[in-house]
């Protein structure tokens, strides 16, 4: 192995395949604050470019790409309470707190760091490890996913807000959303309302900018505004502390960021689950293990290193399953695929065999991406800071026109206008009543991936349970989730002035 890795070393560093990284790294970053323009967007966008490249000029340009949607999503969920992808939506919860606080450098900075160092530490995962990473990964089935969904449902506790109660409920009613559309097995109509365009179910991407960006828009349109101050919706403190991350500061969230990258590196292997459930789950376990848990939601910087450690470790881990056994890790890892089998490069154990070298050297313009967005995401944020100086009256509207192209620009459907307005105002009366939006887009993400892997569990197995107590990675995720039941339980009771 040593042996490709100094000949991939010298595959890599020709310019063009360093200019493919900080090309592909610069647009991922641009389309990843574009709320809407997710990161499977901007590299799907980018894909038809690398046609007539050489094979690792191309790959390397895909993945700046992705690495850089994903890092690029951060900004706008930090500033604007705007997720630019689905990944950053955890990233909300502390961040625009912090924003609010006149800190939103400071989370800024935390995300660049924590995003690098996961990011970093995945793609060594990536590299010494990949072989076997993935035939961990072929020992999930039907009843490991839907059981890890289980477990994965107990994050909604952590998230709730100061209410569990009304936690659940936001919770349930992202169960309940997530079953619109055809049923994922027999294939008839559920809740539709014989609208067509309901039958694929609720378009994530609307919801999602309807219930974080669009509902701010609204509850912060409402206010007014007493002083000069007022008119500027993101504050900028002067104090030098509260626009950097001191090292103390940044030694306390070490443990949380690489707890973040190994739960990242093990969602990532398993093809199908995504960003957005390590990032969320992520979050939960490090709010469990932190000696202030209820510091999580009011401006924690570890929350903002727990999601983006969290989303950016499953970047380096997708590609695990796809270079090893030539399964995508994620919908972007399939768009890379293409690229790939375009080239004359089948993904899988042949790979290795036949072009060890090259693989290796685009597994060294991995670590070289992440150099390479840490610095342009330096550079970014001295911009994006300067949306402290920018007028509600003129930032409000900005933000409404990105919110309106980001929705339609996924299915270009005037219909998923609409849903982002549905979900505007429901978004707003639940800020209003103090209802968590978390748990609700935690629910309607994992409901389908879970329902669907439970329903072939049940058909594996005759109708009978006993399918998730005889597989022992199955039982093991039923047992953490039993644990983790009663662990919310006994914390909740204890816990003065929850209801």
């Amino acid at each position: 192995m040593l042996d490709n890795i100094v000949a991939g070393f010298g595959i890599i560093f020709h310019w063009e395949h360093i200019l493919a990284i900080i090309v592909g790294s610069s647009l991922g970053l641009v389309v990843g604050t574009i709320p809407g323009l997710t990161a499977t967007m901007g590299v799907a966008l980018i894909l038809p470019l690398t046609f007539d490249m050489e094979f690792v000029t191309s790959i390397m340009l895909l993945v700046g790409a992705y690495k850089g949607g994903i890092f690029g999503g951060s900004i706008t969920a930090i500033l604007l309470n705007t997720p630019g992808t689905p990944a950053s939506a955890a990233t909300v919860l502390d961040g625009y707190t912090l924003t609010k606080q006149g800190k939103g450098v400071k989370a800024l900075k935390m995300a660049k760091y924590s995003s690098t160092l996961a990011d970093f530490f995945s793609d060594l995962v990536l590299i010494a490890v990949a072989a076997p990473l993935a035939a961990v990964a072929l020992k999930f089935g039907p009843p490991e996913i839907a059981m890890l969904i289980a477990f994965s449902l107990t994050i909604v506790a952590g998230v709730a807000g100061k209410s569990m109660v009304k936690g659940l409920i936001s919770g349930t009613l992202g169960l309940l959303l997530a079953t619109v559309g055809l049923d994922p097995i027999m294939t008839t109509r559920r809740l539709s309302f014989n609208i067509a365009e309901l039958d694929s179910g609720i378009a994530l991407i609307p919801l999602l900018i309807g219930l974080f960006a669009l509902s701010e828009v609204l509850f912060q349109l409402g206010k007014k505004s007493e002083s000069y101050a007022d008119q500027f919706v993101i504050k900028h403190s002067t104090e030098p502390a509260d626009n950097r991350v001191s090292w103390v500061e940044f030694k306390r969230s070490l443990r949380t960021i690489f707890r973040g990258t190994a739960i990242g590196t093990g969602i990532g292997i398993i093809p199908g689950i995504g960003t957005g459930i390590a990032s969320f789950m992520s979050y939960a376990q490090a709010k469990r293990a932190s000696k202030t848990p209820e510091k999580f939601g009011r401006g924690s910087l570890e929350g903002i290193a727990a999601s983006e450690s969290g989303n950016s470790a499953v970047v380096g881990a997708t590609f695990i399953p796809l270079l090893t056994m030539g399964i995508p890790g994620d919908i972007i890892t399939a768009v890379i695929m293409g690229a790939f089998m375009i080239q004359g490069f089948i993904p899988g154990p042949l790979l290795f065999q036949d072009h060890a070298q090259i693989i290796y050297s685009i597994f060294i313009g991995f670590i070289i991406c992440d150099i390479v967005y840490f610095i342009i995401g330096t550079i970014a944020m001295k911009y994006a800071a300067n949306l402290s100086k920018v007028p509600r009256s003129i930032l409000f509207p900005i933000v409404l026109v990105f919110c309106i192209v980001g929705s339609y620009a996924i299915q270009h459907s005037l219909f998923d206008i609409g849903v982002m307005v549905f979900f505007g105002i429901v978004g707003f009366f639940m800020i209003k009543f103090g209802f968590a939006a978390a748990p609700l887009l935690i629910a309607f993400i994992l409901s389908p991936i879970g329902e669907a892997a439970l329903r072939q569990s049940l058909l594996m197995s005759g109708g009978s349970l006993s399918i998730f107590v005889t597989r022992p990675i199955a039982l093991g995720f039923l047992l953490l989730t039993l644990i983790s039941i009663i662990g919310i339980i006994r914390s909740h009771r204890r816990r003065p002035g929850t209801k």
